[in-house]
């Protein structure tokens, strides 16, 4: 993939944001337990950050998907995984298939005001009985004249506390082929019946809200149906794809960044007469560190320029995904580890990371989805496996 002058731009103008904007505010934000997404979103949104990839015709740059990543990978300048994390929901997981398949009127509702950034919206799909399991959720929308009335709950979902809207995957008949019988639906989040009350206290990712949300009831009109109905699954699987890359491309600075450092921080620090740097093991571990971290940048390259060419990347994307989980963990714990005790404090760079990168084994498709669908694409999955 080659970055254009357009592409550097974008990552200029986004990091300089970061850096005035977000970066110096981080720390007190992680504290808080809370970021004031509608401020940040507003100010991403003035920046044209929020749609670099939709329809000009709704406020989008219309620029193709390499510029997305390249977005993506330059978020991962923010010294916390949070805020990107609640910033990749809205541009790479919750609107995706609004701005492919939803109607003009859905699109100038929710859509634009999304990428002006003056809605913020989150993504509906796991519930607490099903995770990576998305055949199984129980939320159903029954329909009642002109509306679909939902009822069910959905679990940790990033932005929840604060979204104006939720693309939600809920079924809309009974019975039937799991990947034929949901939908897609835009809920707002204001509408009567609607609990989202309950924060959830999580291991990293603190400045980002996660709520578990209830709907008792929830009526809203059948044309916030995003395309058509039955369609839903197989539109979240096509997000999934964007949603992968976006995880894998935002966590390449995170991790050199961890690395640089750590590099700084055992040059300076001495023990037994000379910088922890200096033992062989420590500086050709971090050499090994970052070999494996460009291999994934060219895999994230590789996938996204067969995605924008309009090839099928999920078995791609799904490697990007299965080795950003790993890889985070393996930085984060070496890095930790040659900090020494410094580096299990909870202020140190690497004690963030290795709070924050843990959920990329588990979200947007579990280390073991991933696999499972890597051996079922590649034909080794067992029958009925």
């Amino acid at each position: 993939m080659q970055f254009t002058d357009e592409h550097k731009l974008i990552r200029e103008s986004l990091r300089k944001l970061i850096d005035d904007e977000i970066n110096p505010h981080v720390d007190e934000w992680e504290e808080a337990q809370f970021f004031p997404a509608h401020e940040v979103f507003k100010k991403l949104g003035a920046g044209g950050f929020l749609g670099i990839s939709k329809p000009e015709a709704f406020g989008g740059a219309g620029l193709d998907h390499s510029y997305q990543v390249a977005m993506g990978e330059e978020l991962g300048h923010i010294r916390c995984g949070a805020i990107p994390m609640a910033i990749g929901v809205q541009t790479d997981m919750c609107t995706p298939a609004l701005a492919r398949y939803g109607s003009d009127d859905l699109r100038r509702e929710f859509l634009a005001p999304s990428i002006a950034g003056d809605l913020v919206g989150c993504i509906g799909v796991s519930e607490a009985g099903a995770g990576s399991d998305v055949a199984s959720i129980k939320t159903f929308a029954r329909k009642d004249g002109d509306d679909y009335v939902i009822r069910g709950e959905k679990m940790w979902i990033t932005n929840g506390t604060q979204a104006d809207w939720m693309c939600c995957l809920a079924n809309t008949a009974e019975g039937g082929a799991a990947h034929r019988n949901k939908s897609l639906i835009v809920v707002p989040l204001d509408e009567k019946g609607v609990d989202r009350t309950t924060k959830l206290h999580k291991l990293g990712m603190w400045s980002s809200d996660t709520a578990q949300v209830f709907f008792d009831d929830v009526r809203v009109p059948q044309r916030y149906r995003i395309g058509d109905e039955g369609e839903g699954f197989v539109y979240q699987m096509q997000q999934f794809q964007e949603e992968r890359l976006f995880s894998a491309s935002s966590s390449l600075l995170p991790m050199e960044e961890c690395i640089e450092e750590t590099e700084a921080y055992t040059r300076e620090r001495k023990a037994f007469g000379r910088s922890i740097l200096d033992n062989q093991v420590v500086h050709y571990r971090m050499a090994e560190l970052k070999t494996e971290i460009e291999a994934l940048r060219a895999l994230i390259y590789r996938a996204t320029e067969l995605y924008v060419a309009g090839r099928d990347v999920t078995r791609l994307a799904s490697m990007a995904k299965l080795k950003v989980g790993r890889l985070l963990r393996e930085v984060a714990d070496s890095c930790l580890q040659y900090w020494g005790g410094q580096g299990y404090m909870w202020e140190s760079r690497p004690a963030r990371l290795y709070r924050d990168g843990r959920l990329f084994s588990i979200g947007a498709g579990a280390d073991e989805v991933m696999l499972r669908i890597l051996c079922k694409i590649d034909g080794t999955l067992p029958a009925g496996g």
